[in-house]
């Protein structure tokens, strides 16, 4: 019975920091949005933001941190994380329709040079899709190895 409340308490535990590790990744993601939509808009007025590193690094740990919840036997995690994936893929075709009937408008500086924005902004959705894909993985594989289990316990009591 010990083991049990020691299990529901860690259970508890991991799923408030899940959902810190969500509002800090939403705000993270947030503010990377911005910074991308500055760089896009402005030309190359203002420098690289380069934060994409550190935003995957904080989108990683909320995935992975939301599989180990999910690995603990917690069956009501939120399904939250999907909506960042959602966000970027159509924050990506938006710009490239934008830049599209702008005629290459924001592919260039002010002062004509080619700008990789769009580029890192396509490179930055799929790698968020990749951790998407990642987890999904993670969790069909729980699934796998949990009716393993119970296929292996069922047959032992036949």
């Amino acid at each position: 019975m010990n083991g049990n409340n020691q299990l529901k308490r860690l259970k508890a535990a991991e799923i408030r920091i899940n959902k810190n590790l969500f509002f800090i990744c939403a705000g993270v993601t947030a503010v990377v949005m911005a910074l991308k939509l500055a760089e896009f808009f402005s030309r190359g007025v203002f420098a690289p933001a380069q934060i994409e590193l550190f935003y995957l690094g904080v989108l990683v740990i909320y995935s992975l941190h939301k599989e180990i919840v999910r690995w603990l036997g917690e069956r009501k995690v939120e399904r939250q994380g999907e909506y960042f994936v959602y966000i970027w893929i159509v924050l990506a075709t938006i710009l490239y329709i934008v830049n599209f009937l702008s005629n290459g408008y924001f592919c260039l500086s002010v002062a004509g040079d080619k700008l990789e924005t769009l580029r890192e902004i396509s490179l930055l959705t799929v790698q968020v899709l990749s951790v998407f894909i990642i987890t999904r993985i993670l969790k069909l594989l729980r699934v796998i190895l949990t009716r393993k289990e119970i296929f292996n316990k069922i047959s032992r009591e036949e």
